[in-house]
């Protein structure tokens, strides 16, 4: 019989690929053996919001789910860049992102859905949160040099774009 997880989880996909904001992606990772696929475990893409400044490509995103879902958050974990972590603040250096809404002991709900979560990311992405740092060198510059972090963060789309990102 299926969790209770795995159940949300399908209708979860279910709504997504119905309805699902435009250049986003979520679908199932492949299992380990390559056999079938892993509700628990998903591939996600972010497109960088246009006229921001992640504007240009789609960051590669890792979603995963306990059997406690949804009453606690999936841990969302970005690709990284060149065997680097995403240049953001609020990115940890394993790449994990770091933001109240995935955190169960802050602003978490099991009402958030992960089209929600994606949206919420994509938003984080133009807007770092300078409270919460997450990794020093991004929080460093966007807090002292917005025009070299701003400079970084191109340089890190560009990179992107030409598939620079290890999924």
């Amino acid at each position: 019989m299926a969790s209770f997880a795995s159940k949300r989880l399908a209708q979860e996909r279910a709504a997504f690929k119905k309805d699902h904001p435009f250049g986003f992606y979520a679908k199932y990772a492949p299992n380990e053996d390559g056999k079938g696929q892993n509700v628990f475990k998903w591939n996600c893409g972010i497109p960088g919001r246009a006229k921001g400044p992640w504007e240009g490509a789609t960051y590669a995103l890792t979603m995963e789910f306990t059997e406690d879902y949804p009453s606690k958050p999936p841990k969302c974990k970005f690709a990284h860049v060149h065997g680097k972590p995403l240049f953001h603040p609020n990115v940890y250096p394993s790449g994990t992102v770091c933001l109240s809404i995935l955190n169960e002991d802050e602003d978490w709900k099991p009402a958030i859905t992960i089209r929600q979560i994606l949206l919420g990311i994509q938003d984080l992405l133009d807007n770092p949160n300078a409270a919460s740092p997450a990794q020093e060198e991004p929080y460093r510059m966007f807090s002292t040099d917005k025009t070299e972090y701003l400079r970084r963060v191109k340089k890190q789309v560009s990179e992107v774009a030409l598939g620079a990102q290890n999924v």
